[in-house]
Formats: C-alpha cells, structure tokens, sequence
C-alpha cells in the first residue's frame, strides 16, 4: 500500500506586540491549512457554488504550481492548492473590508455564503472517498488569555470541524512539540518536526494547524519483480539509472498538440481518484509544458508570501482580521508555510487528473507503450477536484539521509 502525508502548512497566526518600529501594529505568522466549512443552501445555489469552487481551484492550483516550479528550478516538487483554498476561506471569514474581499476574489468565490456552504461539501465527497483512505484534519492552539471571536469560533467548530485549544507560546519548544505531535499523529507519522520553536514566543497569538492523510492502492497493483532500473533522461545530455515500475494492461489515454504532450490516467481502488502523467514528447520539453499550463490554466488543473494575488493580509497598515481574535491589537499574516510527503511505489500511489482535459478508454484498440523516462508533470484528482500536483525530474539525486520532501528534493 503507498501512502502520501501532507500536511499542507503548518502555519501559525503571531500577533506581535505594538512597537515603535510597526507603528504599534501587531504581526501574525500563518500556516496554510485545511479546513472545513459547512452552510446551508438550496441545490441549484450549491451546483453553482461547486461550479465556482472549482473554476476558482483550477485557476489557483495553476498559477500555484507555477510559482513553485520557479522557484525550484530542476527539482522534483510536490503541492497541494487544494489544500491552500480552505485556510484562505478561514481567513476570509475572519477579515473585513478589502482584505475580504481580497481572499474572495483568490478563491473565486462571490461572497461568504459560497464560503460555508461549497466546503462541507467538497471535504465530506473528500472523507467518503471509495477505496482510498483520505482524512483531514484541524485544530486552532490560541495564545492563554485569549479568545476567538464568537462568531469565528461556530465556524471553526460547527463549519470546519476543528479543535479549539489554549496553549502557552512563552514556553515555544513545548508548544512546538505538542503541535508537532498533533501534526505527526494526524499524518501516520509521514511529517516530522514541522512546527520550530523560534516561530513562537510570547507575542504569538493563535496558531492554525491542518493535516492531510491520503493513502490508496492502485486498482490492478504492479508486479515488483516487473520493477527494474531503467533509463531515465534527465536531460538530452544526461541519463540516469532508476527503479522503473512496469505493466501491461488498459489504461485512459490521450494525447494534447497543445501541450505536446502524452497523458496517461492510473485508476486506484473505487474508480473515483487516479495518478494522471503528463509527459512532454521531448526529452527536454518539460519547462515548455509548464509554461503552458501557465499561460492556460483550463490545460491542468510554496507559494511565496504574497499568496498569488493575496497581499493585504500580509500587510500590518492594511491587513483587517477583526474577526479573529478578541484584542485590540491589529493582526496581520506575516508567513504561509507548506510541506508535503509523497511515496510511490508497486501497490499503489497518489494522483490526480484533470477533468478539463479530455481522455479517451483505449479498449480494443491498438497496443500503444508509454515510458516515462524524463522529466514530467503529474496531477492528483478526486471529486473533480486537483488535489496534488507536482513535477518530477531527479535533476539531482538525494541522499539516503535526506527527507523525501519532494518540495525541496526529487520525489521519491
């Protein structure tokens, strides 16, 4: 069985006390979490909430990955979008004027009763998941002598689900350790140590944790004694030897001129999440690829601090998270930090496919081969939702002692 932890930001809300220095502003560190919402609405409203959660998740997991991909030239790289969209939701309910509106517009979405209504949904499709295990999970750790706001606490607890708990950030290595612990239990121990002690102290005022845990099998497993190093072409210049899986059986297949490009569809156990390769026709055309999938993001559905396009809440003079916290101190998210973990191997993976790009049942027809021998884009789906994408290339091979953090290292 493979399995894939992600625990898509560990990130903490730190208010900072008032000084001369930020004009008396106080300073919040975040972490992009994952997070549930719940509302109310009628069928027709809910259709066209999904509609626009979805539009709003192609476009962001796009220009997401992008930004990653920069910033990691030549690496493997592993994210989750998907996973960005429900925290930015959360912190949207907790601002005001532009700052909200703001968040809105990242996520697509109208207003905050798409907010509520559209993510209960989509997670509770998520945690029904046939054949793979997908859970999600979130707590909020707030500084002692502090409170939520009434209405943003029900929606942490009643729309999102999460533990609420009061913890003291001047004892930080304490503090990280518990959150850390919270953090490892909730991804089958896959993530490790995320939360540092240096990012508490005594001015931090509340820290959003959220955990991802997907672990599945492919539908028709692979035969480990098919597994073998084979080629694979780092570059036109430079070839490499890798444990290469391989199989004959029918898959969904396609081909894009517009990406030029051959994709390639893995079902796992249910029929309802698969592994979707997207291998360039040239050796070296990956950077081509991704370069498309920018420029049109309808072609595939850490980040920097400024969250693509989101900056007022990363701004003390115009950040307006009132609903937050009971205090008089401006808030102001000051760091988004994401990590994730994925495994493969012959039992089975994690994946996604896009549903905007269009695969065909290659049934009775002729017998095609699909290598994947240099570097490529892979996407996870399910619920019509991308879930993880990343990029593989092993431009660098990884120590035996180096994490399997395929943000900063050639996935495993």
């Amino acid at each position: 069985m493979v399995e894939l932890s992600i625990n898509n930001g560990v990130a903490c809300l730190q208010a900072v006390r008032p000084t001369p220095a930020d004009d008396k502003h106080s300073s919040i560190k975040t972490i992009i979490t994952l997070f549930t919402l719940f509302a109310l609405a009628t069928a027709n409203e809910l259709e066209d909430y999904q509609k626009q959660f979805r539009d709003g998740s192609v476009q962001f997991s796009s220009k997401m990955f992008s930004e990653v991909v920069q910033s990691n030239p030549d690496k493997s790289v592993v994210l989750s979008a998907f996973s960005v969209l429900p925290p930015l939701a959360q912190l949207s309910l907790a601002s005001v004027g532009e700052s909200h509106d703001e968040l809105l517009h990242a996520m697509g979405l109208q207003n905050d009763n798409v907010t509520r209504a559209v993510f209960p949904v989509v997670i509770q499709q998520l945690q029904s998941a046939k054949g793979v295990e997908l859970k999600l999970a979130s707590k909020v750790y707030v500084a002692q002598g502090f409170q939520i706001q009434e209405q943003f606490e029900a929606d942490t607890r009643r729309l999102l689900d999460s533990e609420i708990q009061n913890i003291n950030f001047v004892k930080n290595t304490e503090a990280a350790s518990e959150i850390n612990q919270w953090v490892e239990n909730k991804t089958n121990h896959r993530i490790k140590d995320l939360m540092k002690p240096e990012s508490l102290d005594g001015d931090t005022r509340a820290v959003f944790v959220n955990a991802i845990y997907f672990k599945g099998s492919w539908k028709s497993k692979f035969n480990k004694d098919a597994t073998t190093d084979r080629d694979f072409h780092v570059s036109a210049a430079n070839t490499i030897k890798i444990p290469t899986m391989f199989k004959n059986g029918e898959f969904k297949y396609g081909t894009s001129d517009e990406l030029n490009a051959q994709l390639l569809e893995i079902p796992y156990e249910g029929d309802e999440a698969s592994f979707l390769i997207v291998l360039p026709n040239d050796i070296e055309g990956l950077p081509a690829l991704e370069r498309k999938l920018k420029e049109n993001p309808a072609l595939l559905t850490e980040a920097s601090q400024q969250i693509l396009g989101v900056t007022k809440i990363f701004d003390l003079r115009t950040a307006r998270l009132e609903n937050l916290i009971k205090t008089e101190e401006p808030l102001y998210v000051s760091e988004a930090i994401q990590k994730a973990f994925i495994e493969v191997n012959e039992e089975g993976a994690e994946a996604a496919a896009a549903n905007y790009i269009v695969l065909q049942n290659r049934s009775g027809g002729p017998e095609l081969t699909f290598v994947a021998d240099h570097p490529f884009v892979f996407a996870i789906r399910h619920s019509q939702l991308d879930l993880f994408t990343g990029a593989v290339t092993f431009a660098r091979p990884r120590a035996a002692s180096e994490p399997a953090d395929c943000g900063t290292s050639p996935c495993c």
